[in-house]
């Protein structure tokens, strides 16, 4: 038994000094992240900023989530945009085309310059990654009118 021990830890050791000195960069998009003030949107949501463009990486990763009865405003970025949904339910449009709803799993390419908005469903909370580059150009108000009659318009699907 003694034996034993003394064989688990010899076998062992190393690897406690290995964990204790981790030479990668690694951060969880389980964090809530912190509460995102209420200026371009209506609702709760929390943004985790994951990854921040820099010499390395020419992109930013954001984890957000949005409450259900949560909206952006519209807005449009200088470049292209991709949202992975991870979790939930939540409502996207273009300006002038319909509105669609996204389930967890679906993958959105949002190209640069086009007028759009993105939110949680009525019913349940979304939590996307959104993985983009380049500034978010706000354009208009997204009223709870109108978030209410795409949520209405897309009740059944």
């Amino acid at each position: 038994m003694m034996k034993s021990f003394i064989l688990l830890t010899l076998l062992c050791l190393p690897l406690l000094g290995f964990s204790q000195n981790n030479p990668y960069s690694i951060r969880s998009y389980h964090e809530e992240g912190n509460k995102a003030p209420n200026t371009h949107y209506i609702g709760e949501a929390w943004l985790n900023g994951l990854l921040r463009a820099d010499e390395m990486f020419s992109y930013n990763i954001t984890k957000a989530t949005f409450k259900a009865n949560s909206t952006l405003d519209w807005h449009k970025h200088t470049t292209s945009q991709v949202l992975v949904i991870v979790e939930g339910e939540g409502y996207y449009q273009e300006k002038g085309k319909d509105p669609v709803r996204l389930k967890e799993g679906d993958i959105l390419k949002c190209t640069p310059d086009i007028e759009h908005w993105h939110a949680s469903s009525k019913e349940k909370d979304v939590t996307y990654l959104a993985i983009y580059s380049g500034e978010t150009i706000w354009t208009e108000v997204l009223s709870q009118e109108a978030y209410d009659q795409v949520a209405q318009t897309l009740k059944n699907q």
